[in-house]
């Protein structure tokens, strides 16, 4: 029998409801989410751009907040969201159609690659630490510190004496941001094997798209189920009170950008960021003013 309709399900979740329904819990595994679901949206695509496009000025304007309180010195509180997930996950994307619709001069953006040779000669987090955001910002991780506890681990890079430890390091990071105000937002972009190939074969058939191509991408995809593992072993040992991990389903790319907007709006509002109170005598510059002007 079908299962009827409720209330509920009629309308889209609220943030605090989908961070819920997205978090990584203590049974959590990978292999049982839908990467073509659309947890707490009943809605079609069009819905879904047109809750993306209405969600874009709540956003704006609670960024606009935490960065005038940053700039302030008001608030020492700042966002940093942190995306992962497999090559063609849609990473770009939402940097591009969630994080783009807020005032740019208050986001940080890294897209972290392979590390250099002086980057090597640090701890793994050496140059994460020097990329997270300041006071009323939004930091965008492109990639992150995870990236060596995933492809490190995938391609024995290192010994596996030295990537094991790194999930209690990270951990440890973590809990240190959040104490200084951070509010961080760890989202994994799942995508299925059939569709990262879906749109690999687009961008060969798109010359727009080409820039994107890498010969190496088809090699990579061989190596699918040691990154599905690389990822059930993050996500369930990184999953914590203070940075806990969502798995946002996503190949429906306008869900996926739906999702990650709900989860920042989430954010920003248990931050409750005010405009900070000003720093002159009002009263006494309007008078200014008006003098002036007469």
């Amino acid at each position: 029998m079908a299962k009827s309709k409720t209330k509920d399900d009629e309308v889209p979740a609220t943030p605090h409801r989908l961070a819920g329904l997205l978090r990584v819990g203590e049974d959590f595994s990978l292999t049982d989410v839908d990467p073509s679901s659309t947890p707490g949206f009943p809605g079609s695509r069009i819905d879904g751009e047109d809750a993306l496009a209405l969600g874009a000025a709540q956003l704006s304007e609670l960024q606009e907040k935490l960065f005038a309180a940053g700039f302030s010195g008001s608030s020492q509180k700042r966002v940093l969201l942190i995306i992962q997930g497999m090559d063609t996950a849609g990473k770009g994307g939402i940097v591009r159609h969630v994080v783009g619709a807020v005032d740019p001069q208050g986001v940080e953006h890294t897209a972290f690659k392979a590390p250099t040779p002086d980057e090597l000669a640090h701890d793994f987090l050496w140059r994460v630490r020097a990329r997270v955001p300041g006071p009323g910002l939004i930091g965008v991780f492109d990639r992150s510190h995870y990236e060596d506890v995933l492809i490190v681990r995938v391609h024995d890079l290192v010994p596996q004496a030295q990537w094991e430890p790194r999930y209690g390091q990270i951990n440890a990071f973590e809990q240190e941001l959040a104490a200084e105000g951070t509010a961080i937002v760890k989202v994994m972009l799942h995508i299925s094997p059939a569709e990262q190939l879906r749109r690999l074969e687009k961008r060969l058939y798109r010359p727009d798209k080409y820039w994107k191509y890498s010969t190496a991408d088809l090699a990579e995809h061989e190596y699918w189920d040691a990154y599905q593992e690389a990822y059930q072993a993050a996500l369930t040992r990184c999953s914590t009170s203070v940075a806990p991990w969502v798995v946002v389903p996503a190949d429906r790319k306008w869900y996926a950008r739906w999702a990650v907007q709900q989860l920042l709006l989430e954010a920003l509002t248990g931050i409750d960021p005010q405009w900070p109170a000003a720093a002159f005598d009002v009263e006494a510059e309007r008078a200014k003013l008006k003098a002036m002007r007469d």
